[in-house]
Parts: structure tokens; C-alpha cells; sequence
């Protein structure tokens, strides 16, 4: 759990503090987004909890830890960092920068090369394939790859990520959030994460904090920002669009119904978002899909209809 309380930070010759009087609460196991604009205080307050920025005042607690009564060297240790600009060292193998906080641990050389070949399997890199290989040999989605591997290697109880997908490509982007978010919330990771893109936080968040001004202005699960925005700001931050984003947050497994009758010629995988299927809908001209499993095996069906009757409840809930 990260406790966050009355956090104030301000830079000299600054107007006004870049984080003003936080308070907040991460619960352990669970992915937190920080959002807001530009300046709103979200980096900054991220990069307090790893004390590459010293606070003014208040407190921050880390497993129950305050920040300021551990070593700067070992609280950095003990949490996973992952930013947009991976900064892999270059002259260095896959291999060597994966194994970088465990080798500063002082891990023996055959517990450090299992757990980078143990994470390079984990991130979708085939160890064999990539152990020796140097960064220049990447793509940037495989950088990304390096980089989370390198954050986890320690096996930390807690991540920072700074707009970690910023730099990638769309479709590739899209493909990493998903891939990742199985992955963190399979190993049950207290996360911190920075975006500044609202898709990406309603997507990735278990909760998110909307910052304005270095102050929180609301903290709530996607769900209920969507449908209850706390002001004019929060619901214009959010977007116009409410009830569609709010599709993105349902799979196709969990809106399915029975499969009866004959199986839909078109077909969308279980994890699907219900934005996703819809798009498929009407791009194929159908009004049913079939839902199928990671093994191809059909699930159930998702028709239009069940869509709009998700639709219709949202906005009951918004109005």
C-alpha cells in the first residue's frame, strides 16, 4: 500500500506549489493512474515516491515505511522503475541490463540468469533469441519489453511508470497495454502510473487520481469517473464521449450471452473490449459475433442489441 498525505512540493521561483497538500491511497496489489494537464503535478509526484525529488512537507508511506526513514539507494532498489525513454545501456546486452538491480544485490550469477531468462519469457522475448542480442537490435516495443523486464527483475512489491508506452507506436502501444496489464496484475504489483492520455488511464487503472494544479480533484475507478465527473473540469477532461468509453472498460466474454442457433460467421476474442466490438460490427455490416477463447473455442455470442442495452444502463447511471 502507498499512503500519500498532505504531500507538498514547490520549486523555487515557482508560482504556485507543483504538488499542493496530496492526499491519497493506493491499495496494495492495484494499478493507480496519474492524470492531468500538463503541469498538473503527476510526474512530480510519482518521482517523490522514489525520493528522486525530495517533498516539502507531508508524508509518503510504502509498505507501511516512511520514505524519508529509508536510504535513498535501497527504497530505489526496492521499487520498479519503468519511463518512456527506456534508457537500456547501450554497450550492454539484453541480458546485462535485465540483470542490472540483481547483480547491485548481489545476486549469485545462476540465480541472476534464470531470473532474466524467466523474465525475458514473461515480457513475450524469447531468452534464446534475445539474451545476447543489443539494444540497437530492438524495435522500440521490444525496448519497452526490456525495460519492464529490467523494473521487475528484483521482484519488487512496487512500480512507478511514466508514460511508459509515450514513445510507441499506436498499434504497438495498444498491443503493450494489453499485454502488460495481464502480466502486472498477474503478479499483483502495486503500480503508480502516469499518463497523460485519458484512454490509456481508463484502460489501465483499477483507480485513477485527476489531478489540476498539483491538487487532487477526484479519485474514483474508471467506472464511477465515467459516470459520476466530479465538475465542469473532470467532465470535460474525461470527454464528450462518456458512454462510448465506457465499452472500452467491458470485455465481450462478460456482455456474451448463450450461443444459440447457429454460430456467428464473424468472431472477436473473449478480452475484447465492447468499443472493439462494436467497431468489428460495423466495419463487417453484422449485428452478432461469436466470442471465442484464447483456444479458439466459442464462448458464447454478443449481438448489437447487448451492446445497446449496456449503453442504455450507462446512461441511466449518468442521468
Amino acid at each position: 500500500m502507498i499512503e500519500i498525505t498532505a504531500l507538498t512540493k514547490q520549486f523555487p521561483g515557482a508560482a504556485r506549489p507543483a504538488v499542493d497538500h496530496l492526499t491519497l491511497t493506493i491499495p496494495e496489489g492495484e494499478l493507480c493512474v496519474l492524470i492531468g494537464p500538463s503541469g498538473c503535478g503527476k510526474t512530480t509526484t510519482m518521482r517523490i515516491i522514489n525520493r528522486m525529488i525530495e517533498p516539502d512537507s507531508g508524508t509518503v508511506m510504502v509498505g507501511g515505511r516512511n520514505i524519508m526513514d529509508v536510504d535513498r539507494v535501497e527504497l530505489r532498489r526496492s521499487i520498479g522503475y519503468v519511463i518512456q525513454q527506456i534508457g537500456l545501456f547501450p554497450h550492454w546486452t539484453i541480458a546485462d541490463n535485465v540483470a542490472t538491480v540483481p547483480r547491485l544485490l548481489k545476486w549469485d550469477e545462476a540465480r541472476v540468469a534464470r531470473r532474466v531468462d524467466e523474465l525475458l519469457a514473461l515480457v513475450g522475448m524469447d531468452p534464446a533469441t534475445y539474451r545476447d542480442r543489443f539494444p540497437r537490435a530492438l524495435s522500440g516495443g521490444q525496448r519497452q519489453r526490456v525495460g519492464v523486464a529490467r523494473a521487475l527483475a528484483a521482484d519488487p512489491p512496487v512500480m512507478l511508470m511514466d508514460e511508459p508506452f509515450g514513445a510507441i507506436d499506436p498499434i504497438t502501444r495498444a498491443r503493450l497495454q494489453g499485454e502488460f496489464l495481464k502480466i502486472l496484475r498477474g503478479l499483483r504489483k502495486t503500480i503508480v502510473f502516469v499518463t497523460h492520455d485519458i484512454d490509456e488511464a481508463l484502460k489501465m487503472g483499477d483507480r485513477i487520481a485527476i489531478l489540476r494544479d498539483g491538487a487532487l480533484v477526484q479519485f474514483g475507478t474508471p467506472e464511477s469517473i465515467l459516470a459520476q465527473p466530479e465538475d465542469a473540469f473532470v467532465e470535460a477532461f474525461v470527454g464528450t464521449d462518456r458512454a462510448l468509453k465506457r465499452l472500452a472498460l467491458i470485455t465481450a466474454h462478460a456482455a456474451s450471452e448463450p450461443l444459440i442457433g447457429a454460430t456467428p460467421a464473424r468472431a472477436i476474442a473473449a478480452e475484447a473490449s465492447l468499443r472493439e466490438a462494436l467497431a468489428l460490427m460495423f466495419s463487417a455490416g453484422v449485428d452478432a459475433l461469436a466470442v471465442v477463447g484464447a483456444g479458439g473455442e466459442t464462448l458464447g455470442a454478443l449481438t448489437l442489441a447487448r451492446i445497446r442495452s449496456h449503453t442504455r444502463t450507462f446512461d441511466a447511471a449518468m442521468h
